[in-house]
Parts: C-alpha cells; sequence; structure tokens
C-alpha cells in the first residue's frame, strides 16, 4: 500500500510539473506571436468562392491592388507609416479591385478594411507565421467564401513592382530588421513551437514484483 501511495505522488507530482510547463510554454508562445504580430502588416485577399472563375479572379485582384500599394507604400519606414497610408486608402483600394472585377464580367462588391485578422499557422516562402490575430488589410470579394492569397506587406515582402510569391533575399533581410532574433529564427525555422517531454523511464521500475 505504500508503494502505491509513493508511485500515486510521483504521478500526481510529474502531472502537476508538466501542466506548469506546457502553460509556460504555452504562455511563451503566445508572447513570441504577438511580438511578431506588433511588428507587420499582412495583406489578405479572400475569394468569393471557390470556383476556379472566382479564385483566378482572386488573382487579378491581388495584382491590381498590389501594384497600387506598391507605389504607395514605397519608402515608407515605419509600421506606423505604412498603417496610416492603408488606412487613408481603403476607398480606393475597393474601387480598384471593382474595376477589375467589372472587367472581367462580374458584379461582386469588395470590402477592405484595415483590422485585426485570426490566421492559422501559414507559410510564406522559407518563412512560417505562428497562428493568432494579426494586423492585415483584408479584401473581401463578393461572399468571402472561397480560399484566401496572403503575404506580409510590412516589413515589405509583397511587392517589387507586382506581387510576387517568391521572398528574396532582400525581403528576408526586410524582415530580419523589424523582428528580435528570436522572433525571427522562430518564423525562420520549421514552425514546430511545441515542446516534447520524455517519460521518465524509472517509474516502470516501482511497479515491477508486485
Amino acid at each position: 500500500m505504500k508503494k502505491n501511495r509513493v508511485v500515486w505522488y510521483i504521478l500526481v507530482g510529474m502531472n502537476l510539473f508538466l501542466l506548469l510547463l506546457t502553460g509556460f510554454s504555452y504562455l511563451r508562445r503566445l508572447k513570441l506571436q504577438e511580438g511578431i504580430a506588433e511588428k507587420v502588416i499582412r495583406f489578405h485577399v479572400v475569394a468569393n468562392s471557390d470556383t476556379g472563375e472566382d479564385q483566378e479572379l482572386k488573382y487579378l485582384v491581388r495584382d491590381a491592388v498590389g501594384a497600387e500599394l506598391a507605389r504607395v507604400l514605397d519608402g515608407a519606414e515605419s509600421r506606423a507609416e505604412c498603417e496610416a497610408l492603408i488606412a487613408g486608402r481603403l476607398d480606393e483600394i475597393a474601387v480598384t479591385a471593382e474595376q477589375v472585377i467589372a472587367a472581367a464580367g462580374y458584379e461582386y462588391e469588395v470590402n477592405a478594411v484595415l483590422g485585426d485578422v485570426d490566421f492559422p499557422a501559414k507559410r510564406y516562402g522559407s518563412y512560417r507565421f505562428p497562428a493568432g490575430s494579426y494586423e492585415a488589410l483584408e479584401v473581401v470579394i463578393g461572399e468571402g467564401r472561397g480560399h484566401n492569397w496572403w503575404c506580409v506587406m510590412y516589413p515589405n515582402m509583397c511587392f517589387s513592382g507586382s506581387v510576387y510569391e517568391v521572398v528574396d533575399e532582400e525581403a528576408g533581410e526586410s524582415l530580419r530588421r523589424v523582428l528580435s532574433a528570436e522572433e525571427y529564427e522562430k518564423v525562420l525555422s520549421s514552425g514546430d513551437y511545441r515542446v516534447q517531454f520524455r517519460y521518465l523511464t524509472f517509474l516502470n521500475g516501482l511497479f515491477d514484483g508486485e
């Protein structure tokens, strides 16, 4: 009985330790994500639906809005400056998107907003951004029920005359300059933020010979 009680205390202690360690790991990951989110602005285009036509339209809108933003944001030296430039042009961004849509023969309305958006963990080139809330320019086409496209617009990882999918060395360096060393390392890594635990194998021996 005494041996069983010792084993029970050990197991309870281990569970409490693992809970505390897991909680600490979660808070550390949350702080890391929040630190990254405070320094970037994302660009998010959501298609009306997942039909081939609507998905192609999403890319046409991305390219048109991206070309406009590349010109407007050229030379923006801070997140606050980029944010202000975008916020002052939301109506123009929506109009640009609607003109592209109309030229393609559709009548979808466009909603362009700058605000907090919840993202799952997503990879962009060699970089993987942890899940969480990020400020983003979100351009929603029609019902906004289709797959989306996204990039990081501040620091500039989207625009080089036009929108591109491949993150080049200069874009990577712009991200390095705004993030802390730890944040940059985590975004550049595999994105596995889990803490791995090994069970203490000596516990097996406590049950032997019962």
